[in-house]
């Protein structure tokens, strides 16, 4: 796969790949289309078509497109329905997470061949801080060009890479390299690069902010430098027009935080019709605390914290948590948890969308469990590490809970449908659940 042009299109008149690098040890390195590009190197065929992934149903959202589909106007986040009106003869693949994570672990393990000073942002963009390694492969701009060559050769994807002073010029560097590019700003020409941009660049300008310093007649970044912190503050208060003055001056103290966490794993799945079904419902959650269980238990990490989403038919969209007496990876906990916070919010209307979500993570190794009453230690987390291993080799469709058939119900609600006593580890098959997103 040849690598692809040095810098994007983006990129404001006189900055490029090649400009002084030598003050510009950071680097942003963005994925271009991640998700599509992984689904276009598996099935090469699809190369130069609009590929565009995402929930097929009727409500389905995008969460990728290819470069080829955005010449449509298709964009993340963008309902399904609107992307297939705007191009019906794009190809529509359904999300592989696993897939996409097994990318990502391969990309980030390359950056970490250069330097081992790499925060992950998410599963396709991260920060690198570049001086400790330039006495084994050279400048910045030149770790970045073999970043790219490396991406695209070992990878067969590409990547957009912006060279900067500090953390956010590198990240505005690599937007304006899209896609497939490189762009160095140098430490001299900051400001030059800076003041002609819109006000929407600076981090923590969002719509509601840009409306607030549009209506003082500040637009650009210029604007915001040369403003009196005291009109700033008039605008968006104290603290953030300190913080937004410092980004317009192009100063930017944080440095690359390699100790990256994540603060909780969560699912979500929209519905393609209200469902108002107990059952449905139940067997949906379920589906969800089993992906959720199973990710925390990748990532070897456990939870506190239970919370659920609940949008019903009207889209009024509620949130819910409750705290554990201790940590947990296992999906049959969890689900005790979230159809008791589902069930007090319910009130019989029908639902959308319903999401799980595991908070206060911390390394399951060592982690003290609270066992339930009645439960023996040898129970439920054996039986899911147990369809772990089965699922890694055969598929999710190999395995179904027990925990769902029979009519026996406890008058809590709490546990919902059960098979009078199955084994914890008995699995048996089960209609699916609609699929988490």
């Amino acid at each position: 796969m040849a690598v692809g042009r040095a810098s994007g299109g983006g990129a404001p008149k006189g900055f490029g790949p090649d400009g002084d690098d030598s003050g510009c040890p950071f680097l942003h390195i963005d994925m271009d289309a991640f998700f599509a590009a992984v689904e276009v190197r598996r099935r090469p065929e699809l190369r130069g078509l609009p590929v565009v992934v995402g929930g097929t149903g009727g409500r389905g959202v995008v969460s990728s497109a290819s470069y080829e589909a955005r010449e449509y106007g298709i964009r993340s986040a963008m309902p399904t329905a609107i992307a297939r009106s705007r191009c019906p003869q794009a190809i529509f693949i359904q999300p592989d997470m696993a897939a996409y994570a097994e990318a990502s672990h391969a990309v980030m393990a390359l950056f970490r061949d250069i330097t081992p000073m790499v925060e992950q942002l998410s599963v396709d963009e991260a920060f690198l801080d570049v001086s400790g390694s330039r006495r084994l492969f050279g400048p910045p701009a030149e770790i970045a060009r073999l970043i790219r060559r490396r991406v695209a050769q070992e990878q067969r994807l590409t990547c957009s890479i912006g060279v900067a002073p500090n953390k956010f010029l590198a990240k505005l560097g690599s937007t304006r390299a899209k896609p497939d590019g490189l762009l160095v700003i140098p430490a001299d020409r900051t400001l030059k690069f800076l003041r002609p941009l819109p006000v929407s660049v600076l981090w923590g300008v969002g719509e509601r902010t840009e409306e607030s310093l549009h209506r003082l007649g500040l637009r650009t970044v210029a604007d915001v430098a040369d403003a009196p912190l005291s009109l700033l503050r008039t605008a968006v208060g104290q603290s953030l027009a300190a913080h937004l003055h410092e980004l317009a001056w192009g100063r930017d103290s944080r440095q690359v935080n390699t100790e990256h966490q994540e603060k909780s794993i969560g699912a979500e799945v929209t519905f393609d019709t209200d469902l108002g079904d107990p059952e449905a419902l139940r067997r949906a959650l379920l589906a969800l605390a089993q992906k959720v269980a199973g990710r925390a238990r990748a990532a070897g990490q456990a939870g506190r914290t239970v919370s659920i989403k609940v949008r019903f038919a009207d889209f009024r969209t509620i949130s819910r948590s409750r705290t554990l007496p201790g940590p947990t990876d296992v999906a049959h906990e969890m689900l005790a948890t979230a159809w008791e916070l589902f069930e007090a919010v319910r009130a019989q209307q029908r639902i959308r969308l319903v999401g799980v979500r595991l908070e206060g993570l911390s390394a399951a190794e060592g982690a003290v469990r609270q066992l339930a009453l009645g439960e023996e230690e040898d129970g439920w987390r054996e039986a899911e590490v147990a369809s772990d291993a089965v699922i890694a080799r055969f598929g999710r469709g190999a395995v179904r809970p027990a925990s769902l058939l029979g009519t026996t119900r406890r008058s809590t609600g709490a546990e919902g449908p059960r098979s009078q006593n199955p084994a914890p580890g008995m699995v048996v098959p089960l209609s699916d659940p609609p699929p988490p997103s």
